[in-house]
């Protein structure tokens, strides 16, 4: 079938790219390069290991330097332990298990550490991630084999438009007290739908509200388990912990992103912990480790004799662990069978504690950033899908620009919004906003159906101050550098600075400093978020609010909010280059952040090439919200 033979061809690019871009990093770089990208941890320590499934061991690891550096060793990622002494040689391979803080455990392919992990500087490597991949190719294969197979590929065929979606209307519905008029529909929706249900949630619209009571409201129908997943922890850590909230029983299959008490305890190996049987498992495990210890005492001095007692204290010590496994299999089977919700990223699905179950229901939220053949991997485990996010906010990331290009880059949510209006429910009112701030989003991406609720449509920082300004940098001489391939404009940024500085001597008449407003300050350009930090540790009279003022880039930015929003746009040039700004899908990310005041402050010459931002100035006009940078000058 050709749409399956595209997306696998698509997957195919995207895994090449990613790989080349992971060897790039990786080939020649030294163990520092790696730490500061995020692929490595060094140095570390290992303190403790303990026998695992099969022959394998299982070793946990701290790291004992570095702390703050944001990196990508994740559960259920590949990595490697090596000696800095020899790294090229002296590795091992396994399969991260669990990793919160600085802490993680790694099941190695081996029962035993080799003499290298005694001596010399230890680190972990993160691998290429060839797994996800699989479980994505092997995903859309499967969907592909469905098609022909009758009743068993409904669910296929809708979602690639070869049947229509289909509604079941004689079920009662019921009202929700605490929703609005579009969220009791989109609950409606969910429930009737046949195959496959859409909840349209543009920002601060409530989507998450709307799914919690939605998947509640199925348990009470179905009484079937339900799995939640969506692409990132962040996204399913929030599910979790709201459904857990509202009283069901969560299952939070994998690693919480947030280490919340609250977070860990709805996680497997937490559940397994105050089961019953543990303590027989203990005990079992002790005695393994005891055996496998003495076995290790031959390991200098070997003669035939000893050859054999080590065998049998290893053999001995395997015997144990299968009874372990067993017994740890029977736990985790009645732990899981209790929940009424999985919850999981959308390769997470299938952990092997999982991998073989299936669901009436799917829920994927934040559909809008989910790679399509991702998506495939919890489909093919249910007879219907409810797809929620916004198509009109951040797409995925892809790492191959012709993968994106050939249409790797449309999601499968909004393929569906295409195929199956009907099945469709936008969220009209929004709950962040000032309708100002709202407005031209919503005139530009929801058709002027967003509307702000009576209780944030008026909300100001204080009497008399306007929600929105776009200040105008043209005819300054604000040029943006470029250096390489980053662009930076750091007269833009100091004005900015300045201009915050002065709002915040206003606010201080108003708020006392505990009180004080959120603020972000955002710009689409990495190398001038870098900038924009560097400038605000020489702020002065910003000091005091530090904790109140966030510095990052659009992305990062993606389903949060503050009370006032800063937008340096960077680009300056008498060329009318916008590069990248051109995606106005993220500005209105960017645009969408801020809950009583935006400032967006940008040069109107090279801006007004897109009629997205000359309509934008527009706008800003009609509200009495556009300003020269001039009338800032000192």
């Amino acid at each position: 079938m050709e749409y399956f033979k595209k997306l696998l061809e698509l997957l195919k690019l995207e895994r090449e790219e990613d790989k080349k871009s992971y060897q790039l990093l990786t080939a020649t770089s030294s163990v520092a390069d790696r730490r500061a990208n995020g692929l490595a941890w060094y140095p570390i320590a290992i303190r403790g290991s303990e026998m695992g499934r099969g022959d394998y061991l299982t070793v946990e690891v701290e790291r004992t330097t570095h702390q703050d550096i944001v990196h990508q060793l994740r559960f259920g990622v590949s990595a490697a332990l090596f000696s800095n002494h020899d790294p090229k040689n002296d590795r091992l391979e396994g399969t991260i298990t669990w990793q919160s803080g600085n802490r993680l455990k790694l099941t190695l392919r081996t029962d035993e550490l080799p003499d290298w992990a005694d001596n010399g500087k230890l680190g972990i490597d993160l691998l290429f991630d060839d797994n996800s991949y699989d479980e994505m190719q092997q995903a859309v294969k499967e969907a592909e084999s469905l098609l022909d197979k009758g009743s068993e590929g409904h669910l296929v065929q809708a979602l690639i438009g070869q049947r229509p979606a289909t509604f079941h209307h004689d079920l009662v519905t019921y009202q929700i007290p605490q929703l609005n008029a579009s969220q009791q529909a989109a609950v409606e929706k969910i429930v009737t739908a046949n195959e496959v249900a859409i909840v349209h949630g543009p920002p601060g619209t409530g989507k998450t509200t709307t799914l919690v009571q939605a998947i509640k409201a199925l348990w009470k129908l179905e009484h079937q388990q339900i799995l939640v997943v969506a692409p990132s922890n962040t996204a399913v850590d929030l599910l979790s912990e709201k459904l857990a909230a509202e009283g069901l029983n969560v299952l939070r299959v994998g690693n919480p992103a947030r280490v919340s008490e609250h977070l860990m305890s709805l996680t497997l190996d937490a559940r397994m912990a105050e089961h019953a049987s543990m303590k027989e498992i203990r005990k079992l495990k002790k005695q393994a480790n005891e055996f496998r210890d003495m076995a290790h005492k031959y390991k200098r001095n070997f003669g035939k004799s000893e050859r054999e007692q080590r065998k049998a204290l290893f053999n001995e010590a395997r015997n144990i662990m299968k009874a372990v496994g067993d017994t740890e299999q029977y736990i985790a089977d009645d732990v899981i069978a209790k929940a009424q919700v999985i919850a999981a990223t959308l390769v997470g699905a299938n952990h092997y504690t999982v991998r073989n179950l299936h669901y009436k229901t799917i829920v994927i939220d934040e559909a809008g950033q989910a790679l399509e053949p991702a998506c495939w991997i919890p489909i093919l485990k249910g007879k219907k899908v409810v797809l929620a996010g916004d198509h009109q906010q951040l797409p995925p990331t892809i790492k191959s620009q012709e993968a994106a290009r050939r249409g790797l880059s449309t999601t499968l949510l909004e393929k569906c919004v295409a195929l199956h209006p009907e099945a469709v429910v936008m969220l009209e009112e929004q709950y962040r906003m000032h309708a100002t701030i709202m407005g031209y989003s919503a005139a530009s991406f929801y058709d002027s159906r967003l509307r702000a609720h009576a209780s944030v449509a008026g909300q100001v920082l204080f009497t008399d101050d306007s929600p929105l300004a776009f200040i105008d940098t043209a005819g300054c001489g604000f040029e943006e550098k470029q250096d390489g391939t980053s662009t930076t404009n750091p007269e833009e940024a100091t004005f900015l600075f300045k201009h915050l500085t002065r709002l915040s001597a206003a606010l201080d008449t108003h708020y006392p400093v505990e009180q004080f407003p959120s603020i972000a300050v955002i710009s689409p350009y990495k190398q001038q978020v870098e900038l924009l930090r560097e400038q605000l540790q020489h702020a002065p009279d910003l000091q005091k609010y530090g904790s109140k003022i966030s510095v990052n880039t659009i992305d990062s930015f993606q389903g949060q909010e503050r009370d006032i929003v800063y937008i340096s746009m960077t680009r300056s040039n008498t060329e009318n280059k916008i590069g990248f700004l051109s995606d106005i899908r993220r500005m209105n990310v960017a645009m969408t952040r801020a809950r009583k005041k935006l400032v967006v402050v940008g040069d109107s010459g090279t801006l007004s090439q897109l009629p997205f931002y000359a309509n934008f100035i527009t706008y800003t006009e009609q509200h009495n919200a556009y300003l020269s940078a001039w009338e800032f000058m000192d």
